[in-house]
Formats: structure tokens, sequence, C-alpha cells
């Protein structure tokens, strides 16, 4: 069993891929060529934003953002320390400090009525993650950043395709970034990313920072990067695009599968009732975690484990300051199983038979123990 089988996707649409892919080669342009406009036009009016850019990967886009607003050293900006260590990381490499508010405990995002008390002088943005494919609470987080003049940037790595309260992940904020990587909702094969905003200006100068800060050929106002989107990527995403609504119906049908059959063995995803999540991942949590997860790759079930330290707690990152003790403890005991629109019902109940029997074995030991 695949933790992500993307083969399985891959001979699905093998015929409209291999077209797509061939189309490129025809033509040659691997940098810039017309896919690459054509995927931003079809991703901005997917999620209603006016301004889609595509980008190297979801770490650029979000370091781009934060250049494009002027993030540089001695700023601080406000983030989530439950996350993959991009969100931090680049943040860092800018020369700013991430600023760590704890999470709330039933969707892993960050706690927007935290946030208020961590603003300072040196605050230049908010930057929350929607977690697991779930939106932040982005209405709470727009509000204190209006209070305060600040922008937010939301790391949509996971969620795109989710929604909060009718609006699409990447449209919530100042600037939306999500990844493309392989794995992810909507993935390429390699890697890949995409900034979305309403703001004319910034989208403009995301666009320059991404081809090294050029205006024009050979003319370069600003310091930028190497990032930009290749033409290869944007092929595959083009074609994978016109099935993605089915893929995330699916993802919410074996969602709710896995949530009816484990709800009474473990703690499963909490979904705000006006948030639709796209399920990244499928994540539980547990006390008895790494006991599970061994007996789980001994029945031949792949997990993962989002994620096993706070961004504080990281040797680059380490903040003995923080106060997070949501996310320590969900770290401890989170587990991801496997998880994607083409995950066969026979697999799934494998899956879910393995962990109901580890799970009444656990507490078997106890009852014995007592």
């Amino acid at each position: 069993m695949e933790f992500i089988d993307l083969q399985a996707q891959y001979r699905r649409l093998r015929e409209r891929i291999d077209t797509r892919i061939r189309r490129v080669l025809d033509h040659g342009r691997y940098i810039l060529g017309p896919e690459v406009a054509a995927l931003e036009e079809q991703l901005a009016e997917y999620v209603g934003v006016r301004h889609c850019i595509g980008v190297s990967s979801g770490t650029d886009a979000l370091l781009v953002s934060m250049m494009a607003l002027g993030v540089g050293p001695g700023d601080e900006v406000i983030t989530t320390p439950f996350t993959f260590i991009a969100t931090g990381e680049t943040i860092a490499l800018l020369g700013a400090r991430p600023v760590f508010v704890d999470i709330d405990p039933r969707t892993y995002n960050i706690d927007p009525d935290l946030i208020e008390t961590t603003i300072t002088p040196r605050t230049r943005a908010v930057m929350p993650v929607s977690l697991y494919g779930q939106c932040v609470e982005m209405d709470a987080i727009n509000a204190v950043a209006r209070r305060h003049g600040l922008p937010v940037i939301e790391d949509a790595a996971q969620s795109f395709g989710a929604t909060y309260r009718g609006r699409h992940s990447c449209a919530l904020s100042t600037i939306g970034c999500t990844s493309f990587f392989p794995s992810k909702p909507l993935g390429c094969y390699g890697d890949g990313g995409a900034c979305f905003t309403d703001d004319e200006a910034l989208a403009v100068r995301i666009r320059q920072l991404v081809a090294h800060g050029q205006e024009r050929r050979y003319h370069h106002p600003l310091i930028g990067i190497n990032g930009r989107l290749d033409t290869l990527q944007a092929a595959v995403l083009l074609a994978k695009l016109e099935v993605f609504p089915q893929e995330v119906k699916a993802r919410e049908r074996i969602a709710r599968r896995y949530t009816d059959r484990l709800a009474d063995s473990v703690q499963v995803p909490y979904v705000e009732p006006y948030n639709r999540s796209v399920y990244a991942q499928y994540t539980i949590q547990v006390q008895t975690r790494d006991a599970l997860a061994e007996q789980l790759t001994e029945a031949g079930i792949p997990t993962v484990v989002h994620y096993p330290l706070p961004l504080p707690s990281q040797p680059a990152l380490k903040d003995p300051h923080a106060r997070v003790p949501n996310a320590t403890a969900a770290a401890g005991q989170v587990l991801s199983l496997p998880m994607s629109p083409w995950l066969t019902e026979s697999d799934q109940d494998m899956v879910i038979e393995q962990v109901r029997a580890a799970q009444q074995a656990v507490i078997g030991l106890r009852s014995s123990a007592m």
C-alpha cells in the first residue's frame, strides 16, 4: 500500500498528461512557455482572484511574497509553530524573526485569539498556515491584522481546493501561497507553486522577483531569485486541474468514511461546519501514537507524522521563549494515515481494521493492568 498512490492517478490521466507534455517538447519553450500563462489564468479563475503567478515551489512562493511586502532584517513575522519548516525557514532567510503563536488544539491551525498580544513595532506581517487541508480562521486573523495595518500571507501549501465560508483558500488574504509538490492535493511532477493576490502592484512585484527582479529584459530594479514555474510542470498541472474538482469530492468521501469508522477509537480530524477541507492529510490523534505507527508498519500500512517537532524546537529555529503547549502536545500524538482520491475501499478497510484492532489491544492491556 502506498501512502499517496501517485501512480494510480497517472494511470487514469496518462493520455491527457502525456499529450500536454508532448506539446511542450514539440514547441520547445521550456521556460515561460504558453502553458504557464494558461495555467495562471485558470488557477486565478478557480480561486477567484485577479492575479496568479506561477513559481518554482511553495517555499519560493512564501519567500517572494514576503520580499514583495518588504520583509527584511530586524522584522518580525507572526506564524504558527506547527507546520513544515519552510514556513519559518523563509522568514529566517530574509533576516526576520518568526514569532510563534500557539495552535487551536481542535484544528491544529494558529489560534487567532493569541495573535494580537504578540504584535510589536517590529511586526511586518502575519503568516498563518492552513494545515492538513483546512483553512485557518481567516476572518478573525484579517480583523486583527487590519487593526494594526499588517498584511496577511496565507500559507496554503496543504489547502489548495479547500473553502472557508464559501471562499477558496488562497483568496482569503493579502497574498495566498500554495505548493504543487507531487503529494499535494494538486501536485505536479517536481517542485512548483503559486502566489495569488487581488493587489495589482503586489502581483507585478512578485512577477519581477521570481525572474531575478527583472522589469524588462536585462533591466533589474530589484534583487530577486530564479523562481519561475517550469513549462513542463505547468503542462502537468493543466492536465490534473481538469479533474481536480472530482478529486476534491473523492477526498471528502474517503475522509468521511475514515471518520465514520474511526471516531469511536481515535481523535479524528475536526473541521469547522463552515469549512470544506481538502484533506491533504488525514491526521488522527492518539496518545499511543508511536506504538500504533509501529503496528501499522508491521501490517504493511505506511504512516507519517506531520510534524514530530514544533518549529521552536527545531535546531535551526530554536526559540526557548516560545510558549506553545498545544503544538507540543499535538506533535507527540498526531499520525497521518494513507490518503488520496484513489485510495481503494479495500485498502481503506484494511487501515481502519488495523487502527481499530490496535486501539482495542491497547485498551485491553490497560484494563488488565488495573
